[in-house]
């Protein structure tokens, strides 16, 4: 791509600094013949039509007249072109080199004439460019030569006539400056997208776009809504609570296709406003069409930051999302919530989920360890064990049985909705103390847990999750929903005994390795050197969680540890603590 800068000459010989500018004073000294100088007349010109070198710009316009059969003075008369128009025009035939015989039938209505891409010159200083305008005719030159045949005053109002043309003539040169550097510094832009090494400002740093688009394909929301522990858990949470959605004002944060805002009409809402920034917006309302609840749920294309509710709705009572990503936070939905909450919430609302926490745990980590590093040892005979030093630099989503656990799990983050800040980052000390016997351990598991509240009170600390288990057989079919029925009384939902905690825990779902495999499965970061462990192991240390500097909606992962032993008979924990290993750090990128 052309790269035009107007910093490449140096001051003296660039027609576009700062001391060439309108303000200077060498523009107002100027006399015609100084100008005139301007035109090019002792410069080299070159042909518009091939590389020939002439003495000056009346010399290039009259060779190109003879041996190309094209005059730019005459054909720029014939079309009664303006300072700008020519200069176009210029450009236009030494960028697009066309031939003489195609510029004979200009019309002068030719794109090219209004676009201000072919102000910006081909050559820099081009003579050809600065050639005087010559529009008066040849009787008011004649007419303006003073004698003693002529009338002085008809003399005098010719000078004045070409000395106003003069200074238009002028005035137009140092707008065509002007223009030109902004149409350079306009192309410096464009140039940037062909040319990572092109001068130039920056473009802004677009998050958004690839996020929102992968959101509208069918593929991912039929895995989401294809989580049955996901799914039933909003909607046992929202069906079986009808005396806080009835009449109630919902916001529906990143609706996707509509699902939660559909479980929310059916269980009595006034008005459900289902809000997403991807395309699949479009196939939502005809969802919401299709099932006759447009009365109820109103679709609203764009992003929560920006958009503004329905004419005469001010607050919302009850907002829900499904805002959680990878690790909790991957994908930054949970701003969005936070923005929904601070612009539209009522003081009194609700918001479901309500709580999250982050919870990490020993794992001994074989299978993926053989899956992604042990592999590439022996490869069809072949040693490729190269390819695996990268693997740690990155988490793992997949899922680790509960089997594979060697410690309990601990909190590294709690975020209690109602109050929870939005924050780039931030840094947890944890302590793990593994459990049962495992000669090594070779990873760190992260997920997280999820729990959902009538009221604004917070979840407490102890508060135990539901975990669904593998041979409950009622978590494989959401219950169909009669039509027109608000109430909670269906038989389906009556034998879905799973719905209702015996123990009376908060309704609350699991994406750890106890529970039944969800879409998010677990965030696995591989230790490039593995623990030795046993009953009574310590690796404490401290989490460190930001998001990425490249991608605001990755996270990267910062983990310190180190690890120290501590028998069942020794007391002295403090001691055995002072003679921990020396602590090890490791960078993973969750993408």
């Amino acid at each position: 791509m052309l790269k035009l800068s107007g910093g490449d000459l140096p001051a003296d010989e660039d027609p576009y600094s700062s001391e060439n500018s309108s303000g200077s004073e060498s523009d107002d000294d100027q006399d015609w013949a100084d100008w005139q100088s301007d035109g090019g007349e002792g410069a080299g010109c070159t042909s518009l039509f091939d590389s020939e070198e002439l003495p000056s710009a009346t010399d290039c316009v009259a060779y190109d007249s003879k041996k190309h059969g094209f005059d730019l003075v005459q054909t720029s008369e014939r079309l009664g072109l303006d300072f700008h128009q020519r200069a176009r025009l210029v450009n236009y035939i030494r960028k697009q080199r066309p031939q003489p015989a195609e510029l004979q039938n200009l019309s002068g209505t030719e794109p090219f004439f209004s676009d201000d891409l072919f102000l910006v010159p081909v050559i820099q200083s081009d003579p050809l460019l600065q050639l005087p305008s010559d529009d008066w005719s040849d009787d008011e030159d004649d007419a303006g030569v003073p004698g003693s045949s002529q009338d002085m005053r008809v003399a005098q109002r010719q000078i004045k006539h070409l000395q106003e043309k003069l200074q238009r003539a002028k005035q137009d040169l140092v707008d065509y400056k002007k223009l030109v550097q902004a149409k350079m510094d306009f192309t410096r832009v464009f140039a940037d997208e062909d040319d990572d090494d092109a001068p130039g400002p920056s473009k802004p740093r677009d998050d958004d776009t690839h996020y929102f688009e992968s959101y509208a394909e069918n593929d991912i929301h039929a895995v989401m809504i294809n989580d049955k522990v996901r799914t039933s858990t909003y909607a046992s949470f929202i069906m079986r609570n009808p005396a806080l959605f009835r009449d109630a004002v919902v916001l529906d944060v990143g609706c996707g296709t509509g699902i939660l805002s559909l479980f929310a009409a059916k269980a009595g809402a006034r008005k459900v406003i289902a809000v997403d920034a991807s395309d699949i917006v479009h196939r939502a309302r005809q969802i919401v069409k299709d099932n006759d609840l447009e009365d109820v749920v109103t679709v609203v294309h764009g992003k929560i930051e920006n958009i503004t509710l329905p004419e005469g709705i001010e607050h919302v009572d009850i907002i829900i999302s499904e805002w959680m990503g990878y690790a909790l936070i991957y994908e930054s939905m949970l701003d969005s919530v936070l923005i929904a909450r601070d612009r539209f919430l009522k003081p009194s609302g609700v918001l479901a989920p309500s709580h999250s926490r982050m919870m990490l745990a020993l794992c001994d980590g074989t299978d993926i360890h053989k899956e992604r590093v042990a592999f590439w040892e022996d490869v069809y005979g072949f040693d490729m064990r190269c390819m695996a030093t990268s693997v740690p630099d990155d988490s793992i989503i997949d899922v680790v049985g509960p089997n594979s656990l060697v410690s309990e799990p601990t909190s590294v983050r709690e975020l209690p909705l109602h109050t929870y800040k939005i924050s780039d980052a931030f840094a947890t000390p944890f302590k793990l103390v593994a459990t049962r016997p495992c000669t090594k351990v070779r990873a760190l598991v992260l997920y997280f847990d999820v729990f959902f509240a009538t009221d604004r009170e917070p979840t407490p600390r102890d508060a135990e999750v539901q975990i669904v288990s593998p041979d409950e057989p009622q978590v494989a079919e959401v219950w169909s929903i009669p039509a027109g029925r608000s109430e909670v009384k269906s038989p389906s939902l009556q034998r879905r005994k799973s719905s209702v905690d015996p123990r009376g825990r908060p309704t609350s779902f699991s994406t750890g390795p106890q529970s039944v495999p969800t879409h998010w499965k677990q965030t696995v970061f591989l230790l490039r050197e593995p623990i030795n462990v046993q009953p009574g192991t310590v690796i404490q240390g401290k989490f460190f969680c930001r998001k990425s500097e490249t991608n605001s909606r990755e996270l990267d992962v910062e983990i310190h540890y180190s690890s120290y032993h501590v028998d069942e008979e020794d007391a002295s924990a403090t001691e055995a603590a002072q003679k921990a290993s020396q602590t090890i750090v490791q960078l993973f990128k969750i993408r």
